[in-house]
């Protein structure tokens, strides 16, 4: 039976329905026409200015989504944000247009909470180095810091980083916990300690990163902060690179003023600061946190339906 077209939906995250064709079927069973991203790529600004003409909706993953490019959405009703940071979206302009605009809370969770905890070992261990080293025949030993019985800070106690709590305790790890607001009741069943930041950074061995990026936390770690830590602390990524001064990180792991980073996200994507790429003592992912076979399935699930829910919504 042929489904008569009511919407037009772009779809710019290249892995939407990569595993499995249920978020597609899920539009096209009920009346969508999808668009989905030609290039294979981060599309740019410009081409988001021409793909999102005449969309009812689009679901979106880092792509650009400014206000120039929300005034070329003539009929846009929806931003369906596939995963949960809004940084790439002028929430303040989709108001004024009366778009709506979602995310997928809670769908990528585990992944991303075990992802920064893959970059903690490997970063910790220097899994990477040796690895090379192996491949080269060179057998010889790579001493490394230890993981059990340290002390991580978590900054920001959302979902994503209690997720991460909750794996570092079955390390036997002390945590701390940085967040402006603040789940007390969550710490005080979990023996997880609110500090200040400075106080975080000072006792942590491990700091991971679980914050939005707005222009309060824009480079939240700078040189200051990163002075701060100790020589064998591990700086972790894995929520947005604005959150960290890269400069200012390649100095310090340079010259070995910490022991090393796990970053899955950067300012810019590839790096624009290259030598991040020259350094043994950081280990690099490519925004693939959140890229498991479930979470991909449970982002593309719900990215669709949040479409599906607005655009059936009575006016």
């Amino acid at each position: 039976m042929n489904i008569v077209s009511k919407w037009k939906v772009l779809v710019t995250p290249r892995s939407f329905a990569a595993n499995g064709s249920r978020p597609l079927d899920m539009l096209k069973d009920r009346g969508c026409e999808v668009v989905l991203n030609p290039f294979g790529r981060i599309l740019e600004k410009r081409e988001m200015m021409e793909l999102i003409r005449g969309m009812d909706a689009v679901i979106v993953g880092v792509d650009p989504l400014d206000g120039e490019v929300l005034a070329q959405g003539d009929r846009l009703k929806v931003i369906s944000k596939y995963g949960v940071g809004t940084d790439n979206i002028d929430l303040a302009a989709a108001e004024r247009r009366g778009i709506r605009v979602t995310v997928t809370a809670g769908a990528n969770t585990e992944a991303v909470a075990d992802y920064t905890m893959a970059l903690m070992l490997a970063a910790a261990r220097r899994i990477i180095p040796i690895d090379r080293r192996c491949r080269h025949l060179d057998w010889s030993k790579m001493t490394a810091v230890d993981v059990w019985g340290k002390t991580i800070g978590i900054v920001g106690l959302g979902v994503i980083g209690k997720g991460v709590a909750r794996r570092a305790q079955g390390f036997n790890m002390r945590v701390l916990a940085y967040d402006i607001v603040q789940d007390e009741a969550y710490a005080a069943r979990h023996g997880i300690r609110y500090v200040p930041l400075r106080e975080l950074l000072t006792e942590a061995d491990f700091v991971s990163l679980h914050l939005p990026l707005t222009e309060q936390t824009y480079h939240l770690i700078g040189a200051e902060e990163l002075r701060l830590m100790k020589p064998h602390a591990v700086l972790v990524n894995t929520a947005r690179g604005g959150l960290v001064d890269e400069k200012a990180l390649i100095e310090a792991l340079r010259n070995r003023r910490i022991w090393g980073a796990g970053l899955d996200v950067f300012e810019r994507e590839p790096p624009e600061h290259r030598e991040l790429l020259e350094l043994d003592n950081v280990v690099l992912g490519s925004h693939s946190a959140a890229s498991t076979f479930q979470a991909i399935e449970n982002m593309g699930i719900m990215a669709a339906a949040h479409v599906l829910e607005a655009l059936e919504a009575p006016d």
